[in-house]
């Protein structure tokens, strides 16, 4: 349930209401408003009997969520997260704002000179943050598997030189630290949207998480997801939309557009896609690129390579840098028909 405090409710009595709830077997979570201060209370007890908390001094109401994501509900936080990711050296950037924030780069990391040609690119393009991976999931362990450390080394200097941030993939929680020392933002791919020990420990990273939506997943089962780094105490996360698998095979999977607006109705959090998954093809990237914007992602996830012909992994779905160029000149065009700026 959430219970929203009144408009000036005093401290003590804030506390005395979570003091309540607690006595009561609830984990109370606090998300302050700009008028209001609400409580966002996780428990078991169904047949709680709200008239007790209603009549406490300082509280507006009490509203019960059937939704089984309370954390991740739009009631929680009715307006709405703007994640801040940013590093010691001033770099930072508002995910949920009004800016739609571009994330680029390649699959993976392959060497010093890729990783430096393609970040110096995105970064004359507007890009705030670089993508790319050093730990790679693939379907098959005679694929490339990514640089490792080395690979987030590689990542942290092309985005220094630029004044980027890093958004990189964590595969299994004895990763995270390894991962934290290097990126800004923590991705949690498709394959682990539901590797709840994963999800339980990123609760307790002081990173924003990045969580991919998984290959199968329902969007429900997407912000049960969620609510699992949420209820650890972070929440700092970004959904990511990249593509849902389903009978059609024309498309490598089928970008669920849809489920921006949905998610911008059921959740306070910020929701970007990622349309190389989604479609990987090339030629299908910046026409679902355009589209997610129209519809109201707060950012996008673009693979770039310099070379994607001969790219160590998904070279498919990559952009030519000359595309990327083209794709941004168009998107500047969109973002201010539907409020928003690049």
């Amino acid at each position: 349930m959430v219970i929203v405090m009144q408009e000036g409710a005093e401290e003590p009595q804030i506390q005395a209401v979570i003091d309540r709830l607690v006595a009561r077997g609830f984990d109370v979570h606090r998300s302050t408003g700009a008028r209001h201060t609400l409580l966002g209370a996780v428990g078991a007890q169904i047949d709680f009997d709200t008239a007790d908390l209603e009549a406490m001094d300082g509280v507006h109401e009490v509203l019960r969520i059937s939704a089984p994501y309370k954390l991740a509900s739009r009631a929680f936080r009715p307006q709405g997260t703007i994640v801040e990711a940013g590093d010691p050296r001033g770099v930072h950037a508002r995910i949920g704002g009004q800016e739609v924030v571009l994330m680029a780069g390649p699959c993976s990391v392959e060497s010093a000179d890729q990783i430096n040609r393609i970040s110096d690119l995105v970064a004359e393009n507007g890009a705030k943050v670089i993508r790319g991976g050093a730990f790679k999931p693939r379907s098959s362990p005679y694929s490339f598997q990514g640089l490792g450390e080395e690979g987030l080394r590689l990542l942290r200097a092309a985005a220094d030189r630029n004044r980027l941030l890093v958004v990189s993939e964590v595969m299994d929680q004895s990763q995270i630290a390894l991962v934290s020392a290097y990126a800004d933002i923590l991705q949690v791919g498709a394959r682990n949207m539901q590797n709840f020990f994963l999800l339980r420990e990123l609760g307790r990273a002081k990173r924003p998480v990045l969580l991919k939506r998984g290959i199968s997943a329902t969007i429900e089962e997407w912000l049960l997801s969620a609510e699992y780094i949420l209820s650890g105490g972070n929440y700092q996360v970004i959904l990511c939309e990249r593509g849902i698998r389903t009978f059609e095979n024309y498309t490598r999977n089928t970008l669920d557009i849809s489920a921006i607006p949905v998610i911008h109705k059921l959740s306070h959090l910020p929701v970007i896609a990622d349309p190389s998954h989604g479609t990987g093809r090339r030629d299908k990237v910046s026409p679902m690129a355009r589209a997610a914007v129209a519809a109201g992602a707060d950012g996008l996830l673009i693979e770039v390579h310099q070379d994607p012909d001969h790219a160590l992994s998904d070279g498919a779905q990559s952009l030519r840098p000359e595309q990327f160029s083209e794709l941004v000149k168009q998107l500047r065009m969109i973002a201010p028909a539907v409020g928003r700026t690049i």
